[in-house]
């Protein structure tokens, strides 16, 4: 068969503006990026806000492995499905892929197979430039935030009051906002910086630098979270303004709008508010817009491109990031919270050779030959593993949604396995089981998922959030914590004492919580696979992204920014005799 990337370069795409035109879209209301791509102008909320919502269903999966679950196929799979197949209208909504996993282990983000997006290069790489917008404008707070401490070192009030400034006097120990770049580089996680600054004009020792600081990846930055959760123009400069980079020396918040820097922000990010609008293999429209890590930030597309989505189409399918205990969670608990928007229906991609490394089979390497216990039949091995399904199935159920479970089928799957998830899924309360060959077959091989979740969204909603927000912030980590990866408990070293209580001091008790923390793992630790027991949550550090709208609490040992394997992906991607990309994947 075809790679992926094959599959994408053979694909008959159609011009944007008749993808579009399948929304009721024109040409007014694009902001044209070539043929295939185009930015939305938010005008359409205004233009459309009489249509009636459709309905709105979230993509999710159990535990991630090496193996691969195939979220982002699926989503595009059921959206190919429900259009082509079932003829209804219908958009995806999903996030624009970080480059830093395009070149390491991971790859691109755009589907897979006859379930993709394309133009899949665009998709995978520059796209129309938003994250190198954020980046820029991130790495603009972290050089305006080290020039007024050096020139505050300098400069007496009265100099400063000459100039229009006032003394924020920084604590540079406080400092949270490191500088990003969008690729995988362990190396950057700590850095010293101003070395050149470490003397005064008069020889004296600086009191601000050199400091120890660090990168994290770009799509980790609170601005691409921002994105993500902002409404408007409006909305997007108020939450910059909001945004906490670190404490002044009294140990009170220091603000992006304090530093007068929050206007410019705005500016260099103006244009990513627009989502841009691709296509499916099939033709479908699909909305690419944001893309924030699930593991470190919250992990789910734009709230404008769904609202946008949902005044166009009949069904709007989304995507969160890795398993249901973090992008679904955060989905719920924070993106619904500031959209007001209600799912009708969870989707949870499972695979069986996921479910059997889950029940104890044997480690899997890159390029090593999968053991038999993946590709031969073994029900004993399968069994072992289901009970990670059921938690997710029960976690997604908990916020009173109806869950379908989309069993993404590989050719060694057994029917007998099959039967065996199926069985075990409806007893823990699924709406259904489905086996679905969307990665071989596109649309056409997801048409009974379509339909079972169709019916799924015809269903009456309870859905209601994990936790209240005038909860304190230990009682909310505590509760995801307990009730959504099963641990014993939470404990928390000195550091995050003193920010939670400093968090709260400042007026930041009532944000909802985003936990960053390991996606191999329904626990902190990426080790234990299955359904962990008799663990406790170790919260190393919290963090408060007042712009965004969350705290932001780290787990364990988990980086915000992501190293490269020993054979990333880079080595295979060049160019062919004719000038086309090969190797992405």
């Amino acid at each position: 068969m075809m790679s992926d990337i094959e599959i994408a370069q053979k694909a008959e795409i159609r011009p944007i503006v008749d993808v579009a035109s399948k929304l009721g879209l024109t040409e007014d209301d694009l902001e044209f990026h070539g043929k295939f791509i185009a930015k939305v102008h938010l005008g359409v909320l205004e233009k459309f806000a009489d249509r009636p919502q459709g309905k709105y269903v979230d993509v999710t999966a159990i535990t991630p492995t090496p193996l691969g679950e195939g979220k982002t196929t699926t989503t595009i799979g059921l959206v190919q499905a429900l259009g082509s197949e079932l003829k209804k209208s219908v958009a995806a909504c999903i996030r624009q892929p970080s480059m830093g996993p395009t070149f390491n282990i991971k790859g691109g983000a755009a589907g897979g197979g006859y379930s993709q997006i394309i133009p899949m290069e665009s998709f995978n790489l520059h796209l129309t430039g938003d994250i190198h917008a954020i980046s820029v404008a991130h790495n603009l707070v972290a050089a305006a935030i080290d020039s007024r401490m050096y020139h505050e070192s300098l400069q007496t009030d009265e100099q400063l009051k000459k100039k229009g400034l006032s003394r924020i006097d920084i604590d540079p120990n406080s400092v949270t906002w490191n500088r990003v770049v969008d690729v995988c580089d362990r190396s950057l996680r700590e850095i010293q910086i101003g070395l050149n600054d470490a003397k005064k004009d008069d020889g004296t020792p600086s009191t601000v630098f050199p400091r120890k600081t660090g990168y994290d990846i770009s799509v980790a930055s609170e601005l691409m979270a921002i994105l993500a959760l902002t409404t408007d123009l409006k909305d997007m400069r108020r939450r910059i303004g909001r945004v906490v980079v670190g404490l002044n020396r009294n140990g009170k918040p220091v603000s992006l709008e304090q530093l007068k820097i929050a206007g410019a922000v705005t500016v260099l990010m103006k244009d990513t508010i627009m989502p841009n609008l691709m296509q499916t293999l099939e033709g479908q429209p699909a909305f690419v817009h944001a893309g924030p890590f699930a593991n470190i930030a919250h992990g789910n597309s734009s709230i404008i491109a769904d609202q946008i989505a949902l005044r166009c189409a009949d069904y709007v399918v989304t995507e969160s990031g890795f398993g249901a205990d973090i992008g679904m969670e955060k989905f719920f608990d924070i993106k619904c919270r500031y959209s007001g928007l209600i799912p009708n229906a969870v989707v949870l991609v499972a695979t069986v050779r996921a479910l059997k490394m889950h029940g104890g089979g044997p480690k899997v390497k890159p390029g090593v030959t999968l053991d038999k216990a993946y590709t031969n039949e073994n029900l004993d091995l399968l069994e072992k593993g289901l009970g990670n399904l059921g938690v997710h199935i029960e976690n997604a159920r908990r916020f009173g949604i109806p869950v379908v479970v989309a069993v993404n089928a590989f050719e060694t799957d057994s029917n007998s396995e099959l039967e065996m998830i199926r069985k075990y899924a409806v007893g823990a309360g699924a709406e259904d089981a489905v086996k679905c060959t969307h990665w071989a077959d596109g649309g056409k091989g997801a048409k009974q998922l379509a339909k079972v979740v169709v019916e799924a969204c015809s269903k009456p909603s309870k859905f209601k959030f994990l936790y209240p927000l005038e909860w304190p912030i230990k009682k909310k980590i505590e509760c995801i914590a307990t009730e959504i990866y099963g641990a014993d408990g939470v404990t928390y070293t000195e550091t995050a004492e003193k920010q939670i209580k400093s968090y709260e001091e400042a007026g930041f008790g009532s944000l909802p919580i985003c936990m960053a923390k390991t996606h191999l793992s329904l626990s902190h630790d990426p080790d234990l696979k299955g359904v962990p027991k008799g663990f406790t949550v170790p919260i190393r550090e919290v963090r408060a992204s007042a712009g965004a709208g969350f705290i932001y609490p780290l787990l364990g040992k988990m980086s915000t920014m992501p190293g490269l394997a020993s054979h990333p992906g880079y080595m295979d991607i060049d160019l062919d005799e004719k000038g086309n990309i090969k190797g992405l994947f």
